[in-house]
């Protein structure tokens, strides 16, 4: 080997490197753990809320050393920014992916436009959304020109005053989409980064936020994020800020009287309506099981009996609105009346009819009716008037807002005080001005919510105002926040999140960890047992290997998760291959009888093409998942590629040094123990004389799979259905099967299964999984709530229960959601992922081997592994104690197998390529048998230790990854099969067809000839 010296220098200053950068990690959980230490010690268990104010004590710890040096410089503040990220997984936390509505952004640059091809355009847009590959934008404009004589550059659409600059009556449809392409993305630009603003001042370590291609979409990590409704609400605000001037009280008192009269009649004729149409089931309700029913009845007489009712019941039908009032407002103040909560939705809808409207008037015929700000604890609201217009616009928006901080109003109640431009300065005193005239309120609104309407005395110049309102400090904060960094232009729904509790992120570092050490103690000790001091020197490689694995993980700022973990892992038996590879070919230059140095040198050359094919087809199919994977995935073919670089480094530079160090001065070394030394040596076997047997078992297995597949079909998880799951633990163990009928009730359709232990369930359901809002998501997890109250500790309330809730041990430990439009992107994706992967493959062999006979058998090998793999998951998902759901881990795994089953290939087609280089006369029949029992040793020596790896994982690896370790061990067992008895014979028997050979003898000539010389 050239340039050892330089090597050596470089693997020593890349080792440094390393260390260096891990070394923030070090030092920042080094200081965590004191300030766990110093927690305890100042909190004992016996206190309540012990877990809160402990984490709260932590805090301050760290808090108060976060700018003290720490060693050589560093600050717990500088470590902490500099440490190896934890994915959600591993540290807890939320995971959302955001849709800015290209709809709205359309509506907007269309200055509202109702132009009926437009809307209409937009309608079908909408529609199409849920099954097309093609943008929102793409689908307008597809639409929008199927209409006739519809223009884009219409008044009436995008030739209007707003965009007077870029858009006029003469462009045509292919002038102006390049113009509205570009203002969407510069709404969504502003978009992304008005939400990276608000998440830099939350105070989340390590957050992440990318745009994701031109969807519209903006992915968001919180690694550590707790408090997940405050969260939602910090990215889903619009922070849509308006001031308005608002009517008195006393302007409405005669509407209010006229609209509850118009509402009597009107409901009144609705009723007699419904009453005819249902007398003929009434009549029949009846004439049924008069006795059944006698209990009713005498129920209904006492109810009858009692005069108050019936006085409530006539009052509120002769009354509907009237009747909802639970307190009048001061005639001279700004609200009409005091509401309960529950009662909104009526009102909203009884103010919305026409024949309330119209009782208006001409002077309030712009009157805006928007809530109040509920007040802690309180079951009333407040209704107000603001003084609107034709165009529905504020006197003053929040653009004009250029600052904002949490404050203290004159009373000491929390605020928000902002500071206006000049422009909007102006306005500000000319609208104070006004009221302090008139004696009239102003009304702050915050997206349709009116926050605070103050009176005003004296008119306020400068363009300082404030917001007060029922806010804690957090929340005011939150508020000042969301102002400074502006509004969204859109809305920004949820349609994918992924929420993970901090303890089941302590327990998946845990059984990750135990996974890595298990595993790594296995190979250590294999590769000693196996090679003997040959081996030692490989464990040193290896042990390097993973020091640069996550040191250059810590230096890419790259995030390890759970599935990141399996992913190293995984390179410790993919590493292992590397130097298997080597130490067999070293072993088979000796034996033919050359001198060690010599047989060192010539092993590492013929190993060297084995290892590149191998890591190259290996790391195409990780390169195609880190494209189309998202958040774990990504995370595994990360770690994935990185470690299959670092391997291909120390296996052929690292262990030739420690090698030939050793070797120099003519040490003798053996590659082999006692125990090994003559292990599969020299043996030949005639596998194409089997290969009929073999077309045989798995044209069976892949008959048997898709007939499962056809029939029984595939678990699909939420990422491919769309939907909602929740993992839930309780103290005790629980009947899933119990549990799912009492869910079933809440939500109409749930599904419940045991996950991992006996006292933790799945619950998946697709209840309103259209409905984005996050009104939704509280909603389940109170139907969760109340459903398994009866098997929840005593006194848990829903406030310990909700994920992110009070309560650490019990409870919704982590949820997920997956909207129905991003499931179908998914399901593409992950189909191009695939056959992006076997094309990939396909073609990359050709290139190498120069026969696509190659190509089709490796193809072959790795369609008939998947599908087994898929027949198998199909088969067992509904009895298996693990789950088995199909989803984006799955797909990396489909993706691993076939990496797996092409490194095996890969191997045994080098071999075979080498033997026909070498003996052109021998009968390709002869060529293969040689090359595929010349990899045996090889391939059984590779293939066990990666099973063992992958078993410890699936036994020691937390219940999240069960699945997939699962898919990766079917995978492991059918791929060193199909290496030997599906690609090779395939190869062979399409090779033979063409005359590769160059023999003239029959089939059965060939194999009798084959047969005696492996005799």
């Amino acid at each position: 080997m050239h340039n050892k010296g330089l090597i050596k220098i470089f693997a020593i200053i890349f080792g440094l490197v390393c260390i260096y950068q891990l070394s923030f990690t070090f030092i920042a959980s080094s200081v965590e753990s004191q300030a766990e230490e110093f927690a305890a010690q100042q909190i004992s268990e016996d206190q309540e809320d012990y877990p809160k104010l402990r984490e709260n004590a932590a805090k301050a710890y760290l808090d108060s050393v976060a700018s003290e040096p720490y060693f050589a410089g560093i600050t717990y503040e500088s470590a902490k920014e500099k440490e190896l990220n934890k994915g959600l997984d591993l540290k807890g936390g939320i995971n959302v992916i955001l849709q800015i509505s290209v709809r709205d952004l359309l509506i907007g640059l269309a200055a509202n436009s109702e132009d009926e091809n437009f809307i209409a355009a937009l309608d079908s847009a909408s529609e199409l959304q849920n099954n097309s590959p093609k943008t929102y934008l793409e689908l307008f404009f597809e639409e929008f020109d199927k209409k006739e004589g519809a223009k884009l550059a219409s008044p009436n659409v995008f030739a209007n005053k707003s965009l007077s600059e870029d858009i006029n009556f003469d462009m045509t449809n292919d002038q102006v989409r390049p113009i509205i392409r570009r203002k969407i993305d510069e709404s969504i630009t502003s978009a992304f980064e008005v939400l990276r603003e608000r998440i830099d001042k939350f105070g989340v370590t390590q957050p992440n936020i990318q745009r994701l291609g031109d969807t519209g979409r903006i992915l968001v990590e919180l690694p550590g994020a707790k408090e997940i409704a405050r969260v939602q609400n910090l990215l889903q605000s619009t922070a849509q800020l308006e001031f308005w001037e608002v009517y008195k009280a006393e302007k409405f008192n005669q509407f209010i009287i006229e609209a509850d009269q118009a509402l009597a009649q009107s409901l009144e004729r609705e009723s007699t309506s419904e009453e005819d149409e249902d007398e003929n089931v009434e009549d029949a309700a009846a004439a049924q099981g008069e006795d059944e029913n006698q209990d009713e009845e005498d129920i209904d007489e006492l109810l009858a009996s009692d005069d108050d009712v019936d006085d409530e019941d006539d009052f509120s039908k002769s009354n509907p609105l009237i009747s909802l009032i639970q307190g009048g407002g001061d005639p001279q103040g700004p609200v009409i009346a005091y509401f309960g909560i529950k009662d909104t939705a009526t009102v909203n809808d009884y103010l919305s009819r026409p024949e309330v409207k119209s009782k208006l008037g001409q002077e309030l015929r712009y009157a805006k009716f928007v809530w109040g700000k509920p007040a802690k604890d309180s079951e009333v609201i407040e209704l107000f008037a603001l003084k609107s217009n034709r165009k529905d616009e504020p006197n003053l928006s929040g653009s004009v807002i250029v600052d904002a901080q949490q404050s203290y109003d004159q009373v000491g109640r929390v605020a928000v005080n902002m500071q206006m431009d000049r422009k909007g300065a102006r306005i500000w005193e000319q609208m104070t001005t006004k009221a302090a005239e008139t004696r009239t309120q102003i009304a702050i609104v915050l997206d349709d919510i009116v926050y605070s309407a103050p009176g005003v005395s004296n008119p306020i110049k400068g363009g300082n105002s404030e917001i007060t309102g029922e806010f804690s400090i957090l929340e005011a904060q939150d508020l000042a926040n969301v102002l400074r960094a502006g509004k969204l232009p859109a809305k920004a729904d949820i349609v994918q999140s992924e929420i993970v509790g901090p303890s089941l992120g302590q327990e998946a570092i845990d059984s990750g960890i135990n996974s890595f050490i298990i595993a790594l103690l296995f190979v250590l000790v294999w590769m000693i047992f196996y090679y003997g001091k040959a081996g030692v020197y490989a464990d040193i490689a290896l042990a390097v290997n993973i020091l640069f694995i996550f040191g250059v993980l810590a230096g890419l700022g790259a995030v390890l998760t759970l599935p990141g973990i399996a992913g190293i892992v995984l390179t410790i038996g993919m590493s292992v291959d590397a130097n298997v590879l080597i130490f067999e070919r070293i072993r088979e230059e000796l034996q033919k009888g050359k001198d060690q140095a010599l047989a060192i040198k010539d092993g590492f050359s013929n190993a060297l093409s084995s290892i590149l094919d191998a890591n190259i087809t290996t790391g195409l199919t990780g390169l195609i998942l880190l494209i189309f994977g998202t958040g774990p995935v990504k995370g595994f073919a990360t770690t994935l590629l990185i470690g299959i670089l670092t391997s291909l480094f120390t296996a052929i530079f690292i262990t030739r040094l420690f090698i030939d160090g050793y070797a120099k001065n003519g040490k003798p070394l053996q590659f082999a123990t006692a125990a090994t030394k003559n292990f599969l040596a020299n043996i030949q076997i005639n596998f194409l004389g089997k290969r009929k047997i073999a077309y045989v078992i798995s044209g069976i297995l892949i008959i048997l799979s898709i007939f499962s597949l056809t029939t029984n079909k595939l678990n699909l998880g939420v990422d491919f259905v769309g939907g909602r799951t929740y993992t839930v633990r309780f103290d005790q163990a629980v009947n899933a099967v119990e549990l799912e009928s009492q869910v079933n009730e809440a939500l109409g359709s749930a599904e419940v299964k045991t996950y991992g232990a006996s006292n933790q369930v799945r619950v998946t359901t697709n209840y309103k999984v259209d409905d984005e809002s996050s009104s939704v998501e509280s909603e389940i997890q109170e139907a969760l709530f109340t459903s398994f109250q009866s098997y929840l500790p005593k006194g848990f309330t829903y406030e310990d229960f909700k994920v992110g809730g009070d309560n650490e041990d019990y409870g919704v430990m982590s949820s997920m959601k997956v909207g129905p439009t991003i499931a179908d992107d998914i399901k593409r994706a992950s189909f191009y992922a695939i056959f992006g992967s076997l094309i990939a493959v396909f073609l990359y062999i050709l290139l190498r081997f120069r026969r696509w006979q190659f190509s089709l058998g490796a193809v072959a090998a790795v369609s008939h592994d998947v599908l087994i793999v898929l027949g198998i998951f199909s088969a067992t998902y509904s009895f298996m104690p693990f789950s088995m759901e199909i989803n984006q881990a799955f797909i990396a795994a489909i993706l691993t197998v076939i990496g797996y089953s092409l490194n095996d290939t890969v191997v045994v087609f080098d071999r075979i390529r080498e033997f026909f280089n070498e003996h052109p006369k021998w009968h390709l029949s002869k060529i293969v048998n040689y090359g595929v029992s010349g990899t045996l040793s090889r391939t059984l020596n590779t293939s066990l230790t990666t099973l063992i790896v992958l078993l410890a994982i699936f036994i020691f690896g937390g219940d999240s990854i069960r699945g997939f370790m699962f898919a990766l061990i079917i995978g492991v067992v059918v791929g060193t099969y199909s290496s030997v008895f599906i690609a090779t014979p395939v190869m062979y028997d399409t090779a033979a067809k063409k005359g590769i050979d160059l023999s003239d003898k029959n089939q059965k000539e060939i194999d009798e000839e084959t047969e005696s010389s492996i005799a």
